[in-house]
């Protein structure tokens, strides 16, 4: 029933795999056993999309009331656990992989026990269908039923490779973010600042921007903690900078009851305000 949803949701086999994080023959497969148990064709095949049929329609309500179900057992589940087991954290991958794990890594000996699952993902991880036990954003959570913390602030600045200062402003070009990161605060301002002046480059990585930033390709709006101390950047002038976004911690009140759910958020609620002039 798990597979019928993710196909119905994303309408396509691939789509349905990279949300359940398996092959797509899985799901097809998956999709096929539940047609043949029921007798009933749920899905019309079609070369670039799989569509329902009115049947299929028929049993996305019982089945998302099956899901709600099933989730909730498995969140409470959660909750009566030790400290023994694995906690899935979802985290925007620079923070993750730059911020988040070096500074997990010096405190390795307070999560004994714990399978840390780290994705790194720019979209936001659902917690009502347990795509995550905890949830680090930079914005304030909009669903309803979560419970959120903020842990502190990240700044944002204007950096370039150290040739840039000496150029014109006239001559400036910038490197932005791609969707679905095109409309966060600090690349709307650093739209504004370009006008009319190009965006030579353009991506939803910020890894990949952060690069083409030492490499001289242009400016760009970069994280504190990833460009702060690194020798091939200069921060530019300007007066509207830094540019501040809240660090949100957000779980699902049913897991936040979990000893070790509430240990790795406690532990990483701590290191973001040990390291707050670093991240600003």
């Amino acid at each position: 029933m798990r597979f019928f949803l993710a196909v119905a949701r994303d309408g396509s086999l691939s789509g349905a795999a990279r949300t359940l994080r398996v092959e797509h023959s899985t799901v097809a497969r998956r999709v096929a056993a539940l047609e043949a148990s029921l007798g009933v064709r749920l899905f019309d095949r079609l070369p670039r999309s799989w569509t329902l049929t009115s049947e299929g329609e028929a049993l996305i309500a019982p089945a998302e009331r099956l899901e709600h179900e099933a989730l909730a057992f498995s969140r409470a589940a959660t909750s009566a656990t030790s400290l023994q087991g694995t906690v899935r954290i979802s985290a925007p991958p620079a923070f993750a992989s730059h911020f988040l794990v070096p500074q997990l890594a010096s405190r390795i000996d307070r999560w004994k026990g714990i399978d840390l699952d780290l994705v790194g993902e720019v979209r936001t991880a659902n917690l009502h269908r347990g795509e995550a036990d905890l949830s680090l954003r930079f914005m304030r959570p909009g669903e309803p039923g979560l419970a959120a913390r903020k842990l502190g602030e990240l700044g944002f600045r204007l950096y370039a490779a150290p040739t840039w200062p000496e150029r014109a402003h006239a001559d400036w070009r910038f490197l932005g973010y791609g969707d679905p990161l095109s409309d966060v605060p600090h690349q709307q301002l650093l739209a504004r600042m370009a006008g009319e002046r190009p965006f030579v480059l353009r991506s939803n990585d910020l890894a990949a921007v952060h690069q083409a930033c030492r490499a001289g390709m242009g400016l760009a709006m970069l994280p504190s903690f990833l460009a702060g101390n690194d020798a091939g950047l200069v921060e530019m002038p300007g007066a509207d900078w830094p540019l501040l976004r809240e660090i949100w911690c957000v779980v699902h009140p049913d897991v936040r009851r979990s000893p070790r759910v509430r240990l790795m958020a406690d532990l990483i609620a701590e290191l973001v305000q040990e390291n707050s002039a670093v991240l600003v």
